[in-house]
């Protein structure tokens, strides 16, 4: 287990605001599971557009790295390109069918993480970034999959 530093500690306002982003996954999750009908369609759409919304904006912190102040350095082609990728994987996910949608964005979420424990192991993302984005992660993954499957 590492030992918490400034450099490793997430910060508080990122892990109360993280939580607080990750709660409409399970409450539309939650929803969605014990719906039927259209309020099922309904709350299924608002995860997956939520999921969507949420991806975008994971894809924008990357931007933000790559062009930073003393960011990534070198050709900002390829993390500017890998940026964008979220948002448009979102949009196409809600534009699948039901439960595509959710198993996609949960697939997405899954490769985000990677990108960001990468960025944080090679210096481009605080060492604090995937101690705060594994269980947010964990949490939206599985409130996808149960929308998905249950």
């Amino acid at each position: 287990m590492a030992i918490d530093t400034p450099a490793n500690a997430v910060p508080p306002a990122a892990l109360w605001l993280g939580g607080l982003g990750a709660l409409p996954f399970v409450v539309l999750a939650t929803a969605h599971t014990l719906s039927t009908g259209e309020a099922a369609a309904l709350t299924g759409f608002a995860l997956a557009a939520y999921g969507a919304v949420i991806l975008s904006f994971l894809g924008g912190i990357h931007w933000g790295l790559a062009v930073a102040p003393g960011g990534i350095g070198g050709s900002l082609t390829m993390p500017l390109t890998l940026s964008v990728v979220p948002s448009l994987v979102g949009w196409g996910a809600l534009l699948a069918p039901d439960p595509a949608n959710l198993l996609i964005l949960a697939a997405t979420f899954l490769t985000v993480l990677v990108l960001d424990q990468w960025a944080a192991n090679n210096g481009q993302a605080p060492p604090w970034y995937p101690r705060l984005r594994i269980p947010l992660t964990a949490v939206v993954v599985t409130t996808l999959l149960a929308g998905a499957f249950l």
